[in-house]
């Protein structure tokens, strides 16, 4: 899935090195994890739903002759039109020396750019002229967002203005000037949003779990970065990672609301046209191959702030491009499970060893993780961790779940994805994520594909990543909690 799915409030503390997101400027937000209760709220026929329900994205698309993607999807529901490009960086991109520089590089695309010093010089183009609708309009300011697999930068305005935004994203994409006292002073913002990250004890749950699944390269899942790579961060590099990453055919622009997509793809051909293609920068820059892990690791984390015991459990999972497959099949199996009347469920949290479990599944070209993340308290710990793998071990038993649960799993997941068309100028940010990590065909077919995900399927998802497999279990307490709850790195791994 696009997001990872937590049932209890605490644990969307966990998901906060998956995305960093800049809000106008400096202020940083982060972005609100899904919750587990499911659109609708209830299913009485799964299989005529899923025959209702349409099984392609309607978006219309264009790839211009330098290799830019354009993406439009339409709804005129209200007068409202957001642009966003988006483009294939982030923390998958980064060796050790450039770790957490993606996002420092968001933080700089609304900087000053060429056309933004010739309006402040009193010299602009007559190009330029948007610059002062901008102010006079009263456009909000734009946003960025850097994940693993995507980096994307976008506005939300009224329909009319979508040329000027559009001209505005090409500027900062194609012309900055990475001005030192900006860049000092953003470097600083990055700063203070680690330092806000790591005040959390979850962080460091997250964190571990991540490090020690992606050992080799775990930079490649750490979108953050650390405060040394960011201080000794330089422009020069700015511009490496602009020359090899935002180029247009590693990038795409995407519009959705109340537009013409006509007008989209014409107005996208003026402004963006003439920006030069490059060498595919994954041919010249490739992927590293995450090495498997040869055992199972399990440790105990122990903070003071910590009241209750939480446990993560995670595998490597299937790759997009690898195993597509299996990614349906991850999507629906986590659902299964994530239902209140799911086995799963009720022996872990009807039964009270747990005050919540989930379980979840982040889509990735580059690796993705599964997840299982539960709260408990000391007294139950051992109690909790030795029921989660009772559980993982039945995980394929012909009857842990019944053919209603697959289908009903099936159309909430399909209901989902309908239900986040609602909002457009949330939706395009699914657009961009699917794009980026996966591709606009995977996305189209995903319904159709969610839909043919059988039990066969998802046996040998569970059997090809998870029972069986070298994992990481860990264990986030006090000092006086794993006193009383006496956890081991044994217990943790289920042995």
């Amino acid at each position: 899935m696009k997001k990872h799915f937590f049932i209890f409030w605490l644990a969307l503390s966990l998901s906060g090195s998956t995305a960093l997101a800049q809000h106008a400027k400096p202020q940083i937000k982060k972005p609100v994890a899904a919750a587990v209760t499911t659109k609708p709220a209830a299913i009485t026929s799964s299989s005529s739903l899923l025959s209702s329900q349409p099984t392609e994205v309607p978006i219309v698309t264009k790839t211009l002759a330098n290799g830019l993607d354009v993406i439009v999807f339409k709804d005129s529901s209200v007068p409202v039109a957001t642009v966003e490009l988006a483009v294939r960086n982030g923390s998958f991109t980064e060796p050790p020396e450039l770790n957490g520089l993606s996002h420092l590089f968001e933080h700089m695309m609304f900087q000053t750019n060429d056309a933004v010093k010739r309006f402040r010089q009193g010299i602009p183009l007559a190009s330029d002229k948007y610059l002062s609708q901008i102010g006079d309009l009263g456009i909000p300011q734009p946003n960025g967002r850097t994940q693993e697999e995507v980096v994307y930068y976008y506005y939300t305005a009224i329909s009319q203005d979508m040329p000027i935004i559009m001209q505005s994203l090409r500027d900062a994409v194609r012309f900055p000037t990475f001005d030192e006292k900006e860049f000092a002073g953003e470097k600083l913002n990055v700063i203070a949003e680690l330092d806000r990250q790591e005040a959390s004890p979850f962080y460091y749950l997250d964190r571990e779990l991540k490090d020690k699944l992606f050992y080799k390269y775990p930079t490649r899942k750490n979108p953050g970065g650390t405060r040394e790579t960011v201080n000794s961060a330089t422009t020069a590099q700015m511009r490496l990672i602009q020359a090899r990453y935002y180029v247009p055919n590693n990038s795409a622009l995407v519009v959705t609301g109340d537009v013409v997509p006509e007008d989209v793809f014409k107005k996208a051909e003026e402004l963006f046209g003439d920006w030069q293609k490059t060498d595919d920068p994954f041919k010249r820059f490739p992927l590293v191959e995450h090495p498997p892990l040869t055992a199972s690791v399990g440790e105990v984390i122990q903070k003071p702030e910590v009241e209750n015991v939480f446990i993560s459990i995670g595998w490597q999972g299937p790759s997009i491009g690898k195993d597509d497959a299996s990614t349906y099949a991850a999507d629906v199996f986590s659902y299964i499970l994530q239902q209140p009347n799911s086995r799963f469920q009720r022996n872990l949290v009807d039964s009270r060893l747990t005050s919540g479990v989930s379980v979840s599944y982040y889509t990735q070209r580059n690796v993705g993780p599964i997840q299982i993340t539960a709260v408990t308290t000391p007294d139950k710990a051992q109690a909790a961790v030795k029921a989660i793998y009772t559980e993982i071990a039945a995980f394929n038993n012909p009857n842990y779940f019944t053919d209603e649960e697959l289908e009903s799993s099936k159309a909430l997941l399909a209901a989902s994805e309908l239900y986040d068309r609602e909002k457009p100028s949330e939706y395009i940010h699914t657009l961009s994520f699917w794009w980026s990590t996966a591709s606009v065909d995977y996305f189209r077919g995903y319904q159709k594909n969610l839909r043919a995900t059988t039990r066969a399927d998802i046996s040998r998802y569970v059997s090809t990543y998870i029972q069986a497999k070298p994992h990481v279990g860990l264990a986030l307490l006090s000092p006086d909690a794993q006193t009383a709850a006496k956890l081991t790195e044994k217990d943790l791994i289920g042995k």
